[in-house]
């Protein structure tokens, strides 16, 4: 590079300024400094080496560029806006320290002075610009501040801490300290629940998804003895399961370090720091971070021990209260049996007062005849037995006796030496009574229940015997074996068909196991002597008063008299059924062979549609004496067989189409029920199919608020009924039958409907 100013070619005198000229050049190149000689827009016109060796380019790559293109983008304005006001003139130099970027990607700071070059009119020719490196001092300087500021983020921490009330304010604090001390923009904190799983307590900036998929991961076990902190510096390249770095990447997470909180030596949890860049975490930082965690640590023992203080001092407060106020007696005394405290339930009960007994020997109430309970109980509470629920009789003050249930207990120094016992007395005269009470009502229970002429017998929850009465043993032909028997009183069981029945799956059984009376069930008991009796069992739990199941009552009502009653009414109904069966037959059979004999149309239409309604009479017949009631008849049965029926009346391509139809009907409905749907069918039949490959008959029965409604449907253009009733002998039948059955009968048209209203019963 040239910086000499050579005279005219041949004028020697000049000549000793060479050997000065090129030492210039050479100090210009090799300064410990990067020179650079700038334009009015900031181009570079002429670099030294030095500056070559800083930024990593040739002069060749540099010369061209300008400053401000090489300048780190957040230090550009202020670089820019100091040369615009040189240029202007308002000063000749100004220094700034500054970023230039590196050919590698990096950049080094330097400190820049840019000077001034001008003409003798004073215009601006160039600018010089001196670049000292002063990373290192930079870095220093970062440094520094750094640990001042993670020091004051420690100062603010401790502080924060000594004025937290809650385990939230210590978490809130500690966010605070952990992204200032670690300059990291969010941080989190985890600790073991009682399943000794890391749960999130407090977090800032993580979303929901990220933590309920990292939510128990820890990098240490809850019994890790001295866990060490993790800095995880490039996730990307971490030693990670797949699906959990793919999810902490999605969060825009790089770099994270894990950082154990200890409670009294005890691994409890752990706090997060997370960068959004690769990161590597110096020791200085780990150690921030250890003394962020310790702090932490101790600051949420301290609260734990202030809340154990504070539920101690309650629970005291709280027992003393109880003490007092309890309607027991509580009595302390020593191993020498001197009273030491007396309640106020211990003066209401026995009628002394506080003053009256203590330092006073526990003799005083107890009776001449059961002194010797004392010394044994003195005995067993120095080996340290407690007694429960002891029952025995106390004197009072005023020389009376009084039923009472003891509990003691021994009471220990700090060391664990027993020094006493703590008495609960409580008052069971009443209860004394009321098991008296109740053993007399158990007697007369046991009396009527015996008295009963049905078999009765209980059993406890277990479903053993507790008690049966005579009519039971004569039931099932034995006597049953109390506490050994389970669930029932007889020999075997079976089902009404013969099926056996285990004694485990009987309803009685059933009735403890699910708490739930069993009812509308029977079955059949075999005696001994391998007779069979047919039963009906009633099967109830008993409860007591919290409503747990205690046992359950069961009563067998013999069915061998009904039974033989039901069969005999069989027989007689199976023999109408047959009669009035054969009538219809041959009054059906006569109505059709006069029907293929009539000469007359009309009259052959007529002895049909007579032909058709006995045999919708005859299938409503079948139902009725196909039941066991006699009184009653499935709606479902009842309309399958008249359809049925119908249908066979009909042509073969016309097709009835039956919704399923529940409950029951009374018999004195069955007969006009019966007619009126072969009215209905027959007509939709004649009328309504157009088309039988796509036209059909649609008929429900269904019960709906407390009434039947029969519909019956067809696909054809339907009729109004005041029009043809007159000229229709069937409908005016259907009208008349639905009369009798106190029914509304109406029609509709698109659909083309028919409808039937009635009450369950025709009365």
């Amino acid at each position: 590079m040239n910086i000499q100013n050579r005279a005219p070619s041949g004028r020697d005198d000049l000549e000793p300024l060479a050997p000065l000229d090129a030492r210039l050049a050479a100090t210009y190149e090799h300064v410990g400094a990067g020179i650079v000689e700038v334009d009015e827009n900031g181009r570079m016109l002429r670099v030294n080496q030095q500056l070559c060796e800083l930024t990593g380019y040739s002069a060749v790559q540099l010369l061209g560029r300008t400053i401000f293109g090489e300048t780190h983008p957040e230090d550009v304005s202020e670089d820019r806006d100091q040369f615009q006001r040189q240029l202007a003139g308002e000063f000749e130099r100004y220094s700034i320290e500054k970023r230039i970027a590196r050919k590698d990607g990096g950049h080094f700071w330097a400190q820049v002075t840019s000077s001034s070059v001008r003409d003798a009119d004073g215009r601006f020719l160039y600018a010089v610009r001196v670049q000292h490196d002063i990373t290192n001092r930079k870095r220093a300087e970062e440094a520094l501040a750094r640990r001042m500021e993670e020091q004051a983020a420690l100062f603010a921490f401790s502080e924060r801490l000594q004025h937290c009330t809650s385990s939230t304010d210590c978490y809130e604090a500690a966010l605070n300290a952990i992204t200032r001390a670690l300059a990291c923009e969010r941080a989190s904190i985890l600790l073991f629940d009682e399943a000794q799983i890391m749960r999130f307590a407090a977090w800032r900036g993580l979303s929901q998804g990220y933590r309920q998929a990292v939510e128990g991961h820890s990098p240490w076990t809850p019994d890790a003895h001295d866990p060490q902190p993790i800095g995880i510096e490039d996730v990307a390249k971490a030693d990670l399961p797949d699906a959990l770095k793919r999810t902490i990447l999605e969060e825009g997470i790089q770099a994270a370090a894990f950082i154990p909180i200890l409670q009294d030596g005890r691994l409890t949890g752990k706090f997060m720091a997370y960068h959004r860049l690769p990161h590597s975490f110096s020791e200085a930082e780990i150690d921030v971070a250890l003394v962020l965690a310790r702090l932490l640590g101790f600051s949420l023992a301290r609260l734990a021990g202030e809340e154990a203080r504070r539920v101690a001092e309650r629970d005291a407060r709280q027992l003393a209260a109880i003490v007092e106020s309890s309607d027991d007696a509580i009595v302390s005394k020593n191993l020498d049996g001197i009273i030491q405290t007396w309640n106020e339930g211990a003066e209401r009960l026995f009628g002394y007062r506080k003053e009256e007994v203590i330092g006073r020997s526990i003799m005083l109430l107890i009776p001449k005849d059961r002194e010797g309970e004392e010394a044994d109980i003195l005995a067993r509470i120095r080996r340290g037995e407690p007694i429960h629920h002891y029952e025995t009789v106390r004197r009072r003050k005023d020389g009376g006796m009084v039923d009472i249930s003891l509990t003691i207990s021994p009471i220990r120094d700090r060391s664990g030496r027993i020094v006493g016992a703590s008495k609960i007395a409580r008052d069971i005269t009443g209860r004394k009574l009321a098991e008296e009470r109740l053993r007399e009502s158990e007697r007369r229970l046991q009396e009527l229940l015996a008295a009963i002429p049905a078999a009765i017998y209980t059993t406890d929850a277990a479903g053993k015997i507790t008690y049966f009465n005579q009519a039971a043993v004569e039931l099932a032909g034995r006597t049953p074996e109390l506490g050994t028997d389970e669930w029932c009183v007889t020999w075997k069981l079976y089902w009404p068909d013969g099926t056996p029945l285990p004694h485990d799956q009987c309803p009685m059984a059933i009735a403890l196991k699910e708490g739930r009376s069993v009812r509308g069930v029977e079955a059949v008991a075999e005696k001994p002597d391998g007779t069979r009796v047919p039963f009906i069992p009633f099967p109830t739990p008993l409860r007591d008063a919290f409503g747990n199941v205690t046992g359950a009552i069961n009563m067998l009502v013999d069915l061998s008299e009904r039974k033989q009653a039901e069969t005999q009414q069989r027989l007689l109904l199976n023999e109408l059924n047959h009669r009035t069966k054969n009538n219809m037959q041959v009054l059906q059979g006569l109505l059709q062979g006069a029907s293929r004999s009539a000469r007359s149309e009309e009259a052959r239409q007529v002895l049909e549609e007579a032909s058709r309604r006995i045999a919708a009479m005859a299938a409503a017949q079948r139902v009725l004496y196909g039941t066991t009631d006699a009184t009653r008849f499935s709606a479902e049965h009842f309309l399958g067989a008249v359809v049925e029926t119908v249908q066979q009346t009909l042509p073969n391509n016309v097709r009835i189409e039956r919704s399923p139809a529940t409950g029951v009907l009374s018999n004195d409905i069955a007969m006009p029920l019966a007619l009126i749907l072969n009215e209905l069918l027959t007509n939709a039949a004649k009328h309504g199919i157009e088309d039988p490959d796509r036209n059909g008959i649609r008929v429900t029965l269904n019960e709906r608020d407390g009434e039947y409604e029969l519909e019956v449907e067809d696909d054809g253009p339907g009729f109004e009924l005041s029009a043809v009733q007159q000229n229709s002998s069937g409908l005016r039948l259907v009208q008349g039958l639905a009369r009798q059955l106190r029914g509304e009968f109406e029609v509709t048209r698109a659909p083309s409907r028919a409808r039937l209203r009635f009450a369950t019963t025709s009365s």
